[in-house]
């Protein structure tokens, strides 16, 4: 059903694109998604692959809001539910209360099988703030897609087989960069926390 789905919003043209990127960021799983889509489009015409670039960044911005939103109406008492149902959300969400934000950007920016749909929930249930939330999407969400619009654009007829290729390095990729935030945020809070001391 939802292959059925992705096939008709392809068919859609732009339209299409706007509404595979929101839903997809909005928790419903769409088979290949809106990265598959994004370079086959470029595959095509590297101008049109640009502009389904920012179709596919505007909407997965207003699919990651609604989740935000979702997350935000229902504080703590949604979020619980979340997690009743997935065993290792409880996992993800000690993540997001240790690292913040960073646990949006890394798989919104990672083109590889991240869970972010626990941590969107869990930045509207513990109060961050809108403005730095989507801030932090839009800083992921605009080289990823405008950087697959580039790569298909230059692939030719093998989009697919490179992601399947390379996930193992997609993986990796987030995790060291993972890392690599988590310490300059530990670094910070360290100096911080002397700067504060010192006091």
């Amino acid at each position: 059903m939802l292959q059925t789905i992705a096939d008709t919003l392809v068919a859609w043209g732009p339209l299409g694109i706007l509404l595979l990127g929101f839903l997809d960021s909005a928790g419903i799983p769409i088979p290949e998604g809106t990265d598959a889509l994004v370079v086959l489009v470029a595959m095509k015409s590297a101008r049109a692959g640009y502009l389904a670039a920012a179709l596919a960044t505007a909407g997965s911005l207003a699919g990651c809001w609604f989740l935000f939103s979702l997350g935000r109406k229902g504080g703590e008492v949604y979020l619980n539910r979340q997690i009743e149902r997935q065993r290792r959300a409880e996992k993800f969400r000690l993540w997001f209360h240790r690292y913040g934000l960073l646990t949006v950007f890394i798989p919104a920016l990672i083109p590889a099988p991240l869970p972010l749909k626990i941590f969107v929930l869990s930045a509207g249930a513990l109060g961050i703030r809108l403005r730095n939330f989507l801030l932090v999407v839009l800083a992921a969400r605009v080289p990823r897609f405008f950087g697959e619009a580039w790569l298909g654009s230059r692939l030719g007829n093998r989009p697919r087989e490179f992601f399947r290729e390379h996930t193992w390095e997609l993986l990796l990729a987030a995790a060291v960069l993972f890392l690599f935030l988590a310490a300059l945020i530990k670094l910070h809070d360290r100096r911080r926390s002397r700067a504060a001391a010192s006091r």
